[in-house]
């Protein structure tokens, strides 16, 4: 079986203060991150024990994950599994990258976000090449805010000319840009008119609930991270059997993490082995 999970267990804090994120400056007891390193130790031993299977993991924190010293841990042990293609995960970058060396950095990558009122650009791209010396597979992100457009260019300058930098769409504001700024934006980014989309997706199939689950930290599987129903356990035995081509319940799929995944989009051609962290195989040549 070809399985690709979106983990999200129970951590929910976070040591930025975005002001457009619910997590923001959130904190944890100490019984609260014990509960969510219990549910991450037990999700690792699962993966670990599906030896017959080929399994890829994107991480979803709600809040950051890598200043956790059990998801570290995690990515070394899981990157050492023969039958673990890769692991991913969405994170600001805050934390140190040292652990790196003890992974098989040929199966990991990185989905990181730059955060410009919690870090300066400089400190920033420091850690992306410091990520590039590693030898690290990875994509730079930011919300498109208007009052970033500035910083993004910036980035866009200083980062390495082999990264990719996309530009997350602010869509809470109908109308929110100008054709100058999606225009601007997508200069940049060539995939910044699909995210600024709310893609219709009623009826129409996607790798969801098949190929592809959102797992939390109790097991429970759904098909996606925007669809609350659950369908199964990968916990229980013969789980298996709920793995099932499905339509999509939902109106539309805003999301990257969902609509990638829809069929009719044809993404996976676009980003080929790198859907978990947000990498297409050739964004260059989108851009031309």
């Amino acid at each position: 079986m070809n399985l690709s999970i979106l983990y999200r267990g129970p951590l929910s804090s976070c040591n930025y203060g975005c002001d457009y994120c619910p997590f923001a400056k959130r904190q944890e007891t100490a019984a609260q991150l014990a509960i969510d390193e219990k549910a991450l130790t037990r999700f690792v031993s699962w993966v670990s024990s599906r030896s017959g299977d080929r399994i890829s993991i994107l991480f979803t924190p709600w809040g950051e994950a890598l200043i956790r010293r059990w998801y570290q841990r995690a990515f070394v042990e899981l990157s050492h599994l023969p039958h673990v293609k890769k692991i991913a995960i969405q994170t600001n970058l805050s934390c140190r990258l040292d652990w790196i060396e003890d992974c098989n950095k040929s199966r990991i990558a990185l989905w990181t976000t730059f955060h410009p009122s919690e870090i300066t650009r400089k400190r920033f791209v420091a850690q992306c090449h410091k990520l590039d010396q590693r030898g690290v597979r990875y994509s730079v992100g930011v919300v498109g805010l208007k009052e970033h457009a500035s910083e993004i260019d910036e980035l866009r300058r200083e980062l390495a000319p082999n990264v990719y930098l996309w530009i997350n769409a602010y869509k809470r504001v109908p109308d929110y840009y100008t054709p100058e700024l999606i225009k601007r934006f997508t200069s940049i980014d060539p995939l910044f008119p699909v995210n600024n989309t709310r893609h219709p997706s009623a009826g129409l199939e996607c790798h969801a609930g098949e190929s592809v689950i959102s797992v939390d930290g109790e097991g429970v599987i759904r098909r996606c991270h925007f669809i609350r129903d659950p369908i199964g356990n990968i916990y229980e035995p013969g789980f298996e059997k709920v793995l099932l081509p499905r339509t999509c319940p939902q109106p539309s799929c805003g999301c990257h993490i969902g609509y990638v995944h829809m069929n009719k989009l044809n993404l996976y051609d676009v980003f080929g082995d790198g859907v978990l962290e947000r990498v297409p195989e050739d964004w260059q040549t989108l851009r031309q």
